[in-house]
């Protein structure tokens, strides 16, 4: 067959090891992480479903050589620790059977030690080492490393690659990049040594020779290595793309593959995981420069999930591999995808930070489009049902689609019905917002899974009970979503007033001069996009804070673009709405006109309680999913309707 991305689907060999294509799947931290280190079964699943998904490679994160000075609660591969080899092996196994060559990541925090530790006050505990003594923000005392411990870590680097080695993996990942110890080493910032660890640039970068050189004796000639790093700290007083070219050369003679991050996770975490305000690909420049340099292959990574621009990478030699790994959440079959000239089904990443955010506050992994990922040993397949039925879906907003989709593809007859005249549900008003485009192109893609599974689709066609009554379907998924909160502010109703969820039907409303009512994620969302129109836009919110419906991960990084577009007005209730803006009051019940000609409503979502409960007893099986439980997330809605689906 002709294949549509040639060069993404193309094998590549480094060192004696030929993977299956260019698309890897990069280091994302486990789960279910034993209290010694050993990987439980729930991360070998969840490693091996990006396995199963086609990926080339697949890097298991992070394994920490050296416990004695990194206490970080992460994996460790220690013959002394009772099952540790074996979770490993089993981990391997699970990934190579299905094609991808599995690699693990070899990692030390350094002064960081402690970052993925939920028990916080162990965390602070714990003796904080790292290249320099220095005094975190946080207020942590740093211990530098002496050369006893230094020669102990690299030791530690090649003890533990040799028994990766031995469990199965085919490639070892030296995590050099965002701030841990080697890129401690590297960096000018971290690194005051006066040794030979430290000054020169040949110094800084000892370190991490020595532990490439320990890695190669215990590995052997041949077995790939991969080193990432960091191409340009991004930041005043690290180092600059220059120097990373230099530190590229420098550790060239002892690796495979050179795979170009950018950033430091401690110091711009939205740049190293570039957010939705960020272009896709925006650190892809630093691979390519790099490459220019270097005689080994080039890796890139940073918001990719387009295979039209990951082909131009590899095709106009920007980078040998391109690395995934939100986008292989979102769809962990997006290399399937590719190479089968499937792509118009691959559901794309949102960039939202769901992933990353519930592995910060609950040590588990969940996505706002794959409802598999933290269940994987709940099964990845869809089971066809022992008996058809007639499933009645009543709403088209992203969880209806997916438990329509879902129940189609279990051999139901599945009819789903929209009141309005397309689908999508909420999905539909973010594409007029740009950086947000993708999650209408969700409903788009959701859309097209439905269809052709075999689901029948009614557009302008409501669910009410005697609608349901003469389908009489065996099952019915209520899916009938949210209204906007508007309450009964004077004026509120007034031609100058956008609702939010509208503001894509009435853009040409929307003047220069725009005042947004409501400071929660959505509110938040919009004032943004204003102000990067060039708009003059106030924000006005009750509460104290700017949204607390936004996840840990995305909030910081939501409140600098606010910082840069918005002038915002917390503590204030919003009385009148009049042609001059909106009459507040502060908490004392001080009154002030907030000015502004457009009046954006973003006061939040109710559920359609009422429509729910006509229709609860119209079928013998009847779900209630998303936003008609109450109103809350696209998470919610997709893993509600695909599990009500299986429920069929």
């Amino acid at each position: 067959m002709t294949r549509k991305y040639p060069n993404l689907s193309k094998p590549i060999t480094l060192g004696h090891v030929t993977f299956k294509n260019r698309m890897f799947s990069a280091p994302m931290g486990g789960t279910d992480i034993t209290k010694d280190g050993c990987i439980g079964p729930a991360s070998t699943a969840f490693y091996e479903l990006r396995a199963k998904g086609g990926a080339g490679a697949v890097t298991v994160s992070e394994c920490m050589v050296h416990p004695e000075t990194d206490g970080s609660h992460a994996y460790h591969l220690d013959l002394k620790i009772p099952g540790s080899l074996a979770s490993f092996t089993y981990t391997a196994d699970a990934i190579r059977k299905h094609g991808a060559i599995p690699s693990l990541e070899l990692s030390h925090s350094g002064q960081y030690a402690g970052t993925y530790m939920t028990d916080k006050d162990k965390k602070d505990s714990l003796i904080q080492y790292g290249v320099s003594p220095s005094v975190r923000a946080d207020g942590l005392q740093i211990q530098e490393l002496t050369i006893e411990l230094i020669e102990e870590i690299v030791a530690a680097y090649g003890e533990v690659a040799g028994n990766a080695k031995r469990a199965g993996f085919g490639m070892l990942m030296v995590h050099g990049g965002h701030g841990w110890l080697i890129n401690q080493f590297f960096s000018p910032y971290f690194n005051k040594r006066t040794d030979l660890y430290g000054g020169s640039l040949e110094n800084r970068v000892r370190f991490a020779v020595e532990v490439l050189q320990s890695v190669r004796t215990a590995v052997g000639p041949g077995f790939p290595i991969e080193f990432r790093m960091s191409g340009s700290e991004l930041f005043e007083g690290g180092y600059d793309l220059s120097e990373g070219i230099r530190i590229a050369q420098a550790i060239e003679p002892y690796v495979d593959l050179i795979h170009v991050s950018a950033g430091t996770y401690q110091r711009g975490f939205g740049t190293t995981h570039p957010s939705m305000f960020e272009d896709h690909g925006c650190n892809v420049y630093l691979a390519e420069e790099i490459k220019k340099h270097v005689g080994v292959p080039v890796a890139t990574i940073g918001g990719l999930n387009d295979p039209a621009q990951m082909e131009e990478i590899i095709a106009s030699g920007k980078a040998d591999v391109v690395e995934m790994a939100r986008a292989l959440l979102a769809d962990h079959e997006l290399p399937r995808k590719v190479v089968s000239n499937q792509d118009e089904y691959i559901v794309k990443c949102l960039r939202c930070f769901t992933c990353m955010a519930e592995r910060a506050m609950t040590a588990t992994r969940r996505c706002t489009v794959n409802p598999l990922i933290g269940r994987e040993l709940c099964g990845s397949e869809v089971i066809k049902a022992p008996e058809q039925k007639k499933v009645l879906v009543a709403g088209g907003g992203p969880g209806g689609l997916f438990a329509a989709y879902t129940a189609a593809r279990r051999g139901h007859d599945v009819i789903l019905c929209e009141k309005e005249e397309a689908l999508g549900g909420i999905l539909k008003g973010e594409q007029a917002i740009p950086f947000k485009y993708e999650m209408y192109e969700l409903g788009n893609t959701y859309t097209k899974l439905a269809q052709d599974a075999g689901v029948e689709i009614r557009l302008n066609t409501e669910v009410t009970q005697e609608y349901a009554d003469q389908e009489n379907a065996d099952a019915l998924i209520i899916a009938v979503g949210s209204v906007p909160i508007v309450p009964p502010i004077p004026g509120l109703d007034g031609d100058q007033v956008v609702i939010v969820n509208n503001y894509y039907l009435e853009k040409e409303k929307v003047t220069d001069d725009v005042v947004v009512l409501g400071g929660g994620l959505a509110g938040c969302e919009a004032a943004i996009h204003f102000g990067q129109e060039g708009k003059r836009v106030h924000l006005i919110e009750m509460r104290e804070e700017l949204a607390p419906d936004a996840n840990i991960r995305q909030r910081p990084l939501l409140l600098e673009e606010i910082a840069k577009y918005v002038t915002v007005h917390t503590g204030f209730k919003g009385l009148r709405v009049t042609p001059k803006g909106v009459l507040c009051a502060d908490k004392n019940g001080k009154e002030y006109m907030i000015e502004g000609t457009c009046v954006i409503c973003a006061l939040g979502q109710s559920s359609r309680r009422k429509d729910v409960d006509a229709l609860l007893d119209c079928a013998p099986y009847v779900a209630v999913i998303g936003d008609a439980v109450y109103a809350a997330t696209i998470t919610n809605a997709v893993y509600q309707g695909y599990y009500a689906a299986l429920d069929i």
